[in-house]
């Protein structure tokens, strides 16, 4: 009997619980604030992201790799992972401070990335409620290291373990800083553009503000020091209670609409009878 494609994690795996969480958009906000505080990430991010020209664009692609790498088949995750790989091969950016330039696929970039997303991911749906053990979250961390092997980072080089992280961000502090770059990242992802009969004809605008502010408020209190940002609201037990009761009140709605499509696809995927 042949058996369902599992990806490369599974219906058993942490990372489906946590990716399949209706709050994980919030904690893909926490993570682009967070990585916009690496002055060369942030270069990089202005250079070739397009988010001020098609910020809506780059949110959705960046979603839909995340759902292809969490959900997809596993031909599909190898398939999402080598276009990315590709395209960052032929990118590079401009240092900020030197002039110099840089490969987009520097291995301290895409560790970077990779440790705002895993960390961002993780500590959103925890502090949201979703129940989850101290062995879950270790093992999270442990399964997203194939995600990072997959963009071109080898597996000793990045963080498997809730020590782990904290000690990588922990020395990468001393080279983050708010650059004005940064500071233009952060005021599309409160205020994006939008269409104006969306502005004034529907609740878009503030219901997206309530988002990105909740984005802002999670972030850990040294990042929200390099924001001027004490925090939205403006305490952690506040940020928690506020994210707490986002993920009630999506939890309400129906899978059909609050899952997105890959999480479905991989539900019908393995709801559907073995074949011969």
């Amino acid at each position: 009997m042949r058996q369902p494609d599992p990806g490369l994690f599974g219906p058993d795996s942490v990372t489906w619980r946590i990716h399949g969480d209706p709050v994980l958009a919030v904690g893909g906000l926490r993570a682009l604030l967070l990585q916009s505080l690496h002055p060369r990430a942030m270069a990089a991010v202005a250079a070739h992201s397009g988010f001020r020209s098609d910020p809506w664009g780059r949110l959705q692609r960046t979603a839909e790799y995340i759902g292809q790498i969490s959900f997809g088949t596993t031909e599909e995750a190898h398939r999402a992972a080598a276009r990315v790989r590709g395209i960052h091969r032929k990118l590079t950016g401009t240092d900020p401070d030197t002039a110099a330039p840089f490969r987009i696929d520097d291995p301290e970039l895409l560790l970077w990335v990779h440790c705002c997303e895993v960390d961002s991911f993780l500590s959103t749906v925890r502090r949201a409620g979703l129940r989850m053990t101290d062995g879950d979250a270790e093992q999270y961390l442990g399964e997203q290291v194939l995600a990072a092997t997959l963009v071109g980072l080898p597996a000793d080089a990045v963080p498997a373990s809730g020590a782990d992280l904290a000690d990588y961000f922990a020395g990468v502090r001393p080279r983050l800083r708010l650059t004005a770059q940064a500071r233009e990242a952060a005021r599309f992802v409160l205020l994006p553009p939008m269409p104006a009969w969306v502005q004034w004809l529907t609740p878009a605008r503030p219901a997206w503000g309530g988002l990105a502010g909740l984005g802002f408020a999670l972030l850990p209190r040294w990042a929200r020091r390099f924001y001027k940002l004490p925090g939205l609201p403006t305490t952690d037990a506040g940020a928690s209670a506020a994210i707490r009761t986002l993920r009630r009140s999506l939890l309400v709605l129906p899978s059909s609409v609050r899952e997105g499509p890959h999480q479905k696809a991989a539900r019908e995927r393995f709801a559907e009878p073995a074949s011969a």
